[in-house]
């Protein structure tokens, strides 16, 4: 049976964007493949309001996750812990042999300045990772005060932003924020089907990639400006997936990026709300995520149960990550969900549980 996918990745996919998919098949070293990559980038770099590089990677979140963080130190990484998907950076950068240290918060707490500025006053670091959207606590760093402090008291630091569920959900000012690496993979807040990543990187992350002496190769940035200029990548690009997101820029961008931001925080405060009033929410209020919103299982039902019962209707959401199973379900108002999705889905768990 079809279910909507109220999860937070991969998320439900329109029929248009899926359709998209079934263009015909390009070259992807002809003419009609450059064009279509010289079309798309201009638009993500208007979603994230930046001027400098927008590479596109056939590949999940996490494999550009890794290539960054390999590309980005000559001294030491910062990284900074809040969750399940934070903490892979920090697995990644210790397998690869880099240089690092951990800031660790409890889960459901966030990264603050604060904490930031304490830590980087303590050794000679040159390279933060940060989530901005942690997918399994439903909670929102402040990433650009983060930024805004780096670039006053630490301006030598590389800054990259994990966005995997907040990109194309949560206002992302790359180049006012002064960030250096920002990736999200499209099963999210872009609502296509998995297997490519958007990755911005600034001229700076790119000029010190260049110092790194093992960077890799998939990833490394100076291996996709080879074919940066000709609209092409240096290996076979996900194309069909390509065509699907040049159709859904072009839905976001005529229904405008400020409506875009403003749906996604009405969906937010709607399911917030719901979760006070029949259970409660387990992060800090003050970082509620406008994409995912992690619900403390406060009635002590089973989460599992609830979700078959979801599926016979229809519908699907999410289980607590790890550690949180079954005491928390996560509830994702991401993509082209809408207020209506919302309601009726709330609907549905009340009938089922008899709220």
């Amino acid at each position: 049976m079809y279910k909507k996918l109220f999860i937070p990745g991969p998320t439900h996919v329109r029929d248009e964007i899926l359709q998209a998919q079934a263009a015909p098949m390009l070259g992807h070293r002809a003419k009609e493949y450059s064009d279509l990559q010289k079309e798309v980038i201009p638009k993500l770099q208007q979603l994230l309001y930046t001027q400098q590089r927008v590479y596109l990677y056939a590949s999940s979140s996490s494999g550009v996750m890794e290539g960054s963080v390999r590309q980005a130190s000559t001294k030491r990484v910062l990284n900074t812990v809040c969750g399940a998907f934070s903490k892979r950076w920090h697995q990644m950068t210790v397998a690869n042999g880099t240089p690092c240290d951990k800031l660790e918060v409890e889960m459901g707490q966030a990264i603050t300045p604060e904490l930031v500025d304490e830590a980087l006053a303590d050794d000679d670091y040159d390279v933060i990772t940060v989530v901005l959207n942690e997918t399994s606590t439903g909670l929102t760093n402040p990433v650009k005060e983060i930024a805004a402090l780096i670039h006053d008291k630490y301006p030598n630091v590389l800054i990259l932003v994990d966005a995997v569920s907040g990109m194309a959900g949560i206002k992302i000012e790359f180049d006012a924020w002064g960030l250096d690496v920002c990736l999200a993979g499209v099963q999210k807040c872009f609502a296509l089907p998995p297997g490519l990543t958007v990755c911005a990187v600034s001229d700076r992350a790119r000029e010190r990639a260049l110092q790194v002496e093992n960077r890799g190769y998939y990833f490394a940035y100076d291996v996709m400006d080879k074919k940066y200029e000709a609209g092409q990548t240096p290996a076979t690009p996900a194309i069909s997936l390509i065509q699907a997101l040049n159709k859904q820029m072009d839905d976001i961008l005529a229904a405008s990026l400020e409506a875009r931001w403003a749906r996604h925080k009405e969906m937010a405060a709607y399911i917030q709300d719901w979760a006070r009033t029949h259970f409660a929410l387990y992060s800090d209020e003050r970082y509620l995520s406008p994409t995912v919103t992690n619900i403390h299982n406060t009635r002590g039902i089973s989460v599992a149960d609830l979700n078959k019962a979801l599926g016979e209707r229809g519908a699907m959401i999410s289980n607590g990550y790890g550690d949180l199973k079954e005491k928390c379900f996560r509830i994702a108002h991401m993509g082209d969900l809408t207020m209506d999705d919302m309601k009726w889905l709330t609907a549905q768990i009340e009938d089922i549980l008899g709220l």
